[in-house]
């Protein structure tokens, strides 16, 4: 085996951004992925949020226009469609599912960059803070999962938990800190999994979706659809992800 680290590759940080990398005990994780038989499965809104909550929302990811965020139920009227809670990006726009490949996209003055895809973007995440603060006892200890697979960092070595299709390295810090990897470069990514030390919501995303997904109370998700900042539909713990 070659000695030498891919040159295209970091070595893995002590924190990402303000959040401490964790490799003494993952212990705070092992809740993550237990439930009912068959719940949490690969693909569903359980499998990526994590099972058991009473409520569910998804929490859509906004395309763009000139760099400003535009919201799918904006572009879904420029080509008379609805967004209902499970519509696909590729239904909105109405192209099919490979709708990346495609060489030509956007409608003038509406929107020119697709729905961010990957775990909950800078925007998102900034407006859903203060409404996950408000309903959980432990906003400064919180919990954090990000996928051992993004690009930029060598995280072999680093150990990780299991989720469906995932391997996590465990990250902790305050909540207010979940958009501090964005210290470390702009692009770098956001945590996949949030979850309060209470256990009280969690929020789940994937580096191949277009929308968050969070767990909670009723209460709690109610919040999340009433948010003006926020695009969310409630959905179930076994609907699919997209």
């Amino acid at each position: 085996m070659s000695e030498y680290r891919p040159v295209d590759r970091e070595p893995a940080p002590e924190r990402y951004g303000r959040l401490r990398v964790r490799t003494d005990d993952l212990g705070p994780a092992e809740w993550i992925g237990k439930g009912p038989a068959g719940a949490g499965a690969f693909g569903t809104v359980a499998g990526v949020a994590a099972p058991g909550f009473a409520a569910y929302a998804r929490v859509l990811h906004p395309a763009e226009l000139d760099e400003r965020p535009v919201r799918w139920d904006t572009v879904a009227a420029a080509y008379g469609r609805e967004v209902a809670p499970l519509t696909d990006w590729h239904e909105v726009i109405g192209m099919d599912r490979d709708y990346h490949n495609a060489d030509e996209y956007g409608l003038p003055g509406v929107w020119d960059e697709h729905a961010w895809e990957g775990p909950t973007p800078p925007v998102v995440a900034q407006a859903l803070i203060p409404i996950l603060a408000r309903h959980t006892g432990t906003p400064e200890q919180c919990w954090f999962g990000l996928w051992a697979g993004y690009g930029r960092w060598e995280w072999e070595g680093v150990p990780t938990f299991p989720t469906p299709g995932r391997d996590e390295v465990l990250l902790s810090g305050p909540l207010a800190d979940a958009v501090s990897p964005l210290t470390l470069d702009e692009f770098a990514e956001l945590p996949d999994l949030w979850w309060p030390q209470d256990r009280a919501w969690c929020v789940g995303g994937d580096v191949d979706l277009v929308s968050s997904y969070v767990g909670g109370s009723p209460a709690l998700i109610a919040d999340l659809l009433a948010s003006p900042d926020l695009e969310a539909h409630p959905v179930g713990p076994g609907d699919r992800v997209g």
